[in-house]
């Protein structure tokens, strides 16, 4: 998500994670895989709020409104990782990568491990 729009509450992250998990839902639908649900009204005042703050558009399916998030998981993904990169490494992408490599529950394949050494060669000729 772009820094242009608001930060999200806890809730409001917690509704996003259920919509990029599950492609799009109603609110009954958010609700049920939400770990501790708030009512009815209350997720609906949340996509009303996300959908206000640009990171959900609906659909109508009938009566309902069907949510789906209004930036693609991927640019999601990268906005994330961009945020947590900057707040916890000090904008070091190098040390938040050896970080990911010492988990202890990490078990990397020679394929997955070919693949870092190619997206590492490809970085280091793009100049990154």
């Amino acid at each position: 998500m772009s820094s242009a729009r608001p930060p999200l509450s806890r809730r409001e992250r917690e509704v996003m994670d259920v919509l990029y998990r599950t492609g799009e839902g109603t609110v009954a639908e958010v609700m049920e895989q939400l770990a501790d649900p708030p009512t009815y009204s209350a997720v609906r005042s949340t996509l009303r709020i996300l959908e206000e703050k640009g990171h959900v558009s609906h659909r109508e399916d009938g009566p309902r409104f069907v949510y789906v998030p209004a930036v693609g998981r991927e640019t999601a993904q990268r906005a994330a990782l961009n945020h947590v990169v900057d707040t916890f490494f000090d904008g070091s992408a190098d040390h938040a990568l050896v970080t990911l490599l010492r988990r202890s529950d990490l078990e990397l394949s020679e394929r997955q491990i070919q693949r870092l050494a190619r997206e590492i060669r490809r970085a280091r000729e793009e100049g990154r």
